[in-house]
């Protein structure tokens, strides 16, 4: 079993920089994927960025390329979202997210924290 806790969001202007944290538990955590969905209001729950446990080779969404960087850090247990020049369509909450198998399903899942970009 997994847990994990986000930290990190709140208000920014646009154009601001914010920067999310997930805590991870568990002893295997160096091994799993790891991911960053988003869910805006109304809308389905989109991945914004994964990092491979196996190789660190990183995924970015469309949206977040350029602009965001998925970080991890094994001895610590945590993964981080650096999320720069904000746009009000940022605006979401974030979840942290860890694939055991590496094929893409997300099984452990974070609370989420509320991402707030004013115009």
């Amino acid at each position: 079993q997994v847990q994990l806790v986000e930290s990190g969001g709140g208000l920014v202007q646009a154009g601001g920089s914010l920067r999310l944290s997930c805590a991870a538990s568990g002893r295997t955590f160096s091994r799993y994927d790891m991911g960053w969905f988003r869910q805006a209001p109304g809308k389905g729950r989109v991945l914004v960025a994964a990092l491979r446990g196996s190789s660190s080779s990183t995924y970015y969404a469309g949206s977040a390329q350029g602009r965001f960087i998925i970080s991890r850090d094994n001895a610590k247990n945590t993964v981080s979202l650096q999320m720069n020049s904000l746009k009000s369509e940022d605006t979401a909450v974030y979840y942290c997210a860890a694939d055991p198998s590496g094929s893409a399903n997300y099984v452990y899942w974070g609370q989420g924290t509320q991402v707030t970009v004013s115009s």
